[in-house]
Formats: C-alpha cells, structure tokens, sequence
C-alpha cells in the first residue's frame, strides 16, 4: 500500500470512528424523540420499540396545550433578553478595563476573579436568596436579571479579556491620535475586533439563561412568571400523580431546538472565539 493509500485508509478510519461515536452519542436523543412519539402505555414496554407504530406527532402539540406555554415562551423570553444583554454589556466593560488599563492591583483583582470560578454555585445560594428576600424581590424577575449586571461570569470575562489582549495596541495609539477617547475606542476599534468572542458569549449566555431551572425554581412563586423549563416540571407529576414521560419528553424537544439552531447557525464564530481564548496572554 502506497503513501496514498494509507492516508485515504486513515481518514476512512478517522471518519468512520466519529460516526460510531456520534451514533453513540446520540441514541439519548433518538430515545428522547421515540418516547415523544408515543403513547403512554407504550414507553416502558420491553424490548423498546425505537420506532413508534404509529407515531402520536399530536403529543407535542398535545404537550404544548396542557400548560399555558404561550405565557412561559414570553417569559423566557423575556428574562433571556435582560439577562443576555446585561452579561454581555457589563463583562465586556470588565474585560476590556482588565486588558487595557493599568492600576494599582489589577492582577491580583483579576487573580481573585479567576479564583471565585473555582467556588461551587450551591455554595453562594442561600446567602444570594437571603440578600435578594432583604430586598422583598423574591417572586420577581429581578433575582434572574439584575444579577447579569454584577459581571458575575468570570470565564466570560477571562475569554473577552484574551480577546482584547489580541488586538495590537497600536490601534488604540492611532485612535488617540486622531482623538478618540477610551470609550470611542472601545466602540469603534476594539468591540469590531472582537466578534466571535462576543458571539460566543452571547451564545453561552443565552443557553444559560434559556436552560436554567434552578433561578426560577427558587425565587418564582406565581404561576403567570414562570419559564418554560419551569413549566415542564408539571409533567413530572405530583405526589398522586404520574409522570408523563411523553410529554416531558416532547417538551424537552420543542425547548431545545432554540439551543441547536443557534449553535448550527453560528458555530464557526463559537469554535473561533473558544480557540483564541489562549492566543495571549
């Protein structure tokens, strides 16, 4: 076998173990969409029927009509929004004060704020929920989105952060040449500069905000507020009641195809921004 050859056999090789181990991956999520499509009585039967004969696709719809979703979309929506925007706004004014400016402790800062990633988030949460209930914004949106505004994810900011470092500083000195000040810098030089990192935060943040259950779970206590991952808890039943798995299932579905659009549609820009984290430091 030529020199040819053998690289034609270890790309066919390299190709053919990513699709066994992306088969693999993905039989939770064909389970998930079998267990979708069918009806209840036919979920734990044994063997599993991969394929429903015939499939319920009324499930979902069935799924999204049981609770009122319309209201939950809204209110994620809603919270994804603010939250979004303030993460993004408020760490990237972080970031680029930590890779452009000099002051008296700025590395140790910055050291400290890399530290706190290593600190557990169970291990801040009654002392967040007993300053947010000081404050009687328990049951509000308030706990779920002013907290954006605090910069309060240091990977975010440690990814901006590297993201600024790359860009050469020469084009600040031309900017002050020609009269710019840090804040036109950083709008019309630096924020152009770094795209992919914003998308890529952007990106981060809305699978956070979209996902999360536990913010909602804690500091939600009316019905009209509550999110769709929230929502989808009723399907898990009571202490009386059942599960149903087929419309838990199909919800989990609706919920995350957002999510898998998104990353399809701007994976390059997500690839791109999570591999120049490291480029400088």
């Amino acid at each position: 076998m030529g020199f040819a050859g053998r690289r034609r056999f270890k790309r066919v090789l390299i190709y053919t173990t990513v699709i066994f181990l992306g088969m693999i991956i993905l039989i939770p999520f064909f389970w998930m969409l079998s267990t979708a499509l069918k009806p209840e009585g036919d979920i734990f039967t044994w063997p599993p029927d991969w394929i429903p004969d015939p499939p319920r696709w009324n499930n979902f719809a069935d799924a999204w009509n049981a609770m009122p979703f319309n209201h939950f979309l809204l209110n994620t929506i809603f919270v994804v929004a603010l939250g979004m925007s303030a993460e993004i706004i408020s760490e990237t004014l972080v970031a680029y004060g930590f890779a452009r400016f000099r002051f008296p402790g700025r590395d140790l800062i910055f050291f400290i704020l890399l530290a706190t990633m290593m600190l557990p988030f169970h291990v801040t949460l009654i002392p967040t929920y007993l300053i947010w209930q000081k404050l009687g914004l328990v049951g509000e949106f308030d706990p779920l989105v002013l907290r954006a505004w605090t910069a309060w994810g240091p990977f975010y900011i440690f990814l901006l952060r590297q993201f600024f470092l790359s860009v050469p500083r020469e084009l600040d000195d031309a900017a002050e040449i020609d009269g710019a000040g840090p804040i036109q810098t950083f709008f019309y030089v630096m924020l152009p500069q770094i795209k992919p990192a914003l998308l890529a935060v952007g990106i981060f943040t809305f699978r956070g905000y979209w996902n999360d259950f536990l913010g909602p779970l804690i500091y939600l206590t009316d019905m009209n507020k509550y999110t769709l991952n929230l929502g989808m808890y009723f399907f898990m039943g009571g202490v009386n009641e059942q599960p149903q798995w087929n419309y838990l299932m199909a919800m989990s579905i609706l919920v995350a195809l957002p999510i898998l659009v998104l990353f399809f549609l701007a994976q390059r820009y997500f690839i791109e921004g999570i591999t120049f984290t490291g480029l400088k430091d």
